[in-house]
C-alpha cells in the first residue's frame, strides 16, 4: 500500500484529552485511517514533560499533513506518567486498529508496566525520553528510543561529580521509582570508592530530614539524587537550610526550570543533566514560530520519533511489521542529532550534557557536554 492509499483521519479516543482531527479524504476509500498514538503525562506533576512531548509530535504530523494527500492524526492518552494507569491506555492503544505506531511511552516505569502488551500485539513504539536500562533487555523487539540511557548518562554523572567537580565523597538518593533508582545505581556503582551511602525517599514526600541527617553524618561533600524536580528541589533546599554547601545533582527527570520554583535559592548551582541538547536554534525558531511556545526538553526528541514514523509511512509501510522493520534499519539525522538503533532499540551513539542553575535560572541553553 502506498502512502496515497494509506491515509489517515482521526477520530475521538476517550482519554480526555483533545486529539488533532485530521481532515478526511475528499473521495471515500482513497485514504484508510490511520494515526499515531502518544503515551505519557499530559497533566500532574510531570504533565509539563509530557507536553513538552505531544507539541513535538504534533508539529512533525503538522508539518507531514501539509504536502500528503493522505493526512495524519494523532490520539494523546494521558498516564499522568503512572506506570498502573499506564496498562489501561496501553490496552486502548493495542485494540485501535487506526494507530500504527506509538511516540511514547514517556517515562521508564510505565514503558516497563506496558512494554509486554505492545511486544505482543506487534505495534512499534520509539520512545523520546524513557532511559531505565533494563527496558532493553526485555526482548521486546518492537520498544526503541531516540535517547541515551540511564547506563550512559550515570557513567557521566559520576563522572562530572569525581572529575569536573573533584567530589571524594559522594552520597546518592532515590525516590525507588524505576527511571529514579535505574540511574541513582549506575551513579553509585560508577563514582566507586567515592560513594558514601544510599539512601531513599518516597515520591510526593515533603519532610526529608532523615536523608539531610545521613548526608550530613557521612560528611558528603556531593550528592546525586535520581528523581524528578519535585522531591530534587525540595531535597536540595532543606540540605542548604541544615547547612550543608556541597554539590548538588540530578538527572534528566529534574531538569526543568520548575526545580528552581521549588528550590528558590538553595537551587543556586545545582546541575542537572540530561541526554539532551537544547533544540537548535533553527527548529527552536521554528516550534516557537508554530506553536506560540518555547521547545522543551524532549521536545526534539518527539519530533525526530514521530518523523521516523512519518517517514516509514511515506516509504508505504502501511502495516506495523513492516513500520517495525523500517524503523530497525532507520539511519538519518534528526533535530536532535543522529539517530540508528543497535538490535535492542537503543539509540546507537548519545551525549549527555550537564545543565546548571546560574542567577536563579535553570540555564537551558548553554549545557557543558560531559565527556
Amino acid at each position: 500500500m502506498t502512502t496515497l492509499s494509506a491515509g489517515l483521519v482521526l477520530a475521538g479516543c476517550g482519554t480526555g484529552t483533545d486529539d488533532t482531527v485530521a481532515p478526511a479524504a475528499t473521495e471515500v476509500g482513497v485514504c484508510t485511517e490511520q494515526n499515531l498514538a502518544f503515551l505519557g503525562a499530559l497533566s500532574g506533576d510531570a504533565g509539563v514533560l509530557g507536553d513538552n512531548m505531544a507539541n513535538g509530535v504534533q508539529l512533525a504530523i503538522d508539518e507531514y499533513n501539509e504536502t500528503a494527500t493522505c493526512k495524519v492524526g494523532l490520539k494523546k492518552f494521558d498516564s499522568q506518567g503512572d506506570p498502573e494507569k499506564a496498562p489501561d491506555l496501553a490496552a486502548q492503544i493495542v485494540f485501535d486498529s487506526t494507530i500504527v505506531g506509538l511516540v511514547g511511552p514517556g517515562f521508564s516505569g510505565e514503558s516497563l508496566a506496558t512494554g509486554a502488551v505492545l511486544f505482543e500485539a506487534g505495534l512499534p513504539s520509539i520512545s523520546p525520553s524513557a532511559t531505565n536500562v533494563t527496558i532493553t533487555q526485555q526482548g521486546w523487539t518492537t520498544w526503541h528510543r531516540v535517547i541515551g540511557n540511564d547506563f550512559a548518562q550515570g557513567k557521566a554523572d559520576a563522572v562530572y561529580l569525581t572529575q569536573m567537580v573533584g567530589a571524594e565523597r559522594v552520597y546518592i538518593v532515590d525516590d525507588g521509582q524505576d527511571y529514579s533508582k535505574g540511574l541513582a545505581t549506575v551513579v553509585e556503582n560508577s563514582v566507586g570508592n567515592a560513594g558514601v551511602g544510599h539512601g531513599e525517599i518516597e515520591p510526593e514526600q515533603k519532610d526529608m530530614s532523615d536523608v539531610v541527617e545521613a548526608v550530613t553524618d557521612a560528611e558528603a561533600d556531593a550528592v546525586f539524587y535520581g528523581g524528578y524536580y519535585t522531591e530534587a528541589g525540595r531535597l536540595v533546599k532543606q540540605l542548604r537550610e541544615a547547612g550543608w554547601k556541597g554539590a548538588f545533582m540530578s538527572g534528566d527527570g529534574a531538569e526543568d526550570p520548575a526545580f528552581v520554583e521549588i528550590a528558590g535559592e538553595a537551587g543556586e548551582g545545582a546541575v542537572l543533566s540530561a541526554p539532551a541538547a537544547p533544540a537548535p536554534k533553527h527548529f527552536a525558531e521554528k516550534f516557537e514560530q508554530a506553536t506560540g511556545i518555547e521547545a522543551g526538553l524532549y521536545t526534539t526528541q518527539a519530533y525526530d520519533a514521530a518523523n521516523i514514523f512519518l517517514a516509514a509511512l511515506a516509504a508505504g509501510k502501511s502495516e506495523p511489521a513492516d513500520i517495525n522493520m523500517f524503523i530497525g534499519a532507520y539511519q538519518g539525522d534528526g533535530v536532535s542529532g543522529p539517530i540508528s538503533f543497535d538490535a535492542a532499540g537503543d539509540i546507537a551513539s548519545s551525549l549527555i550534557y550537564a545543565y546548571h542553575v546560574r542567577d536563579g535560572e535553570l540555564d537551558t541553553e548553554n549545557p557543558d557536554p560531559i565527556k
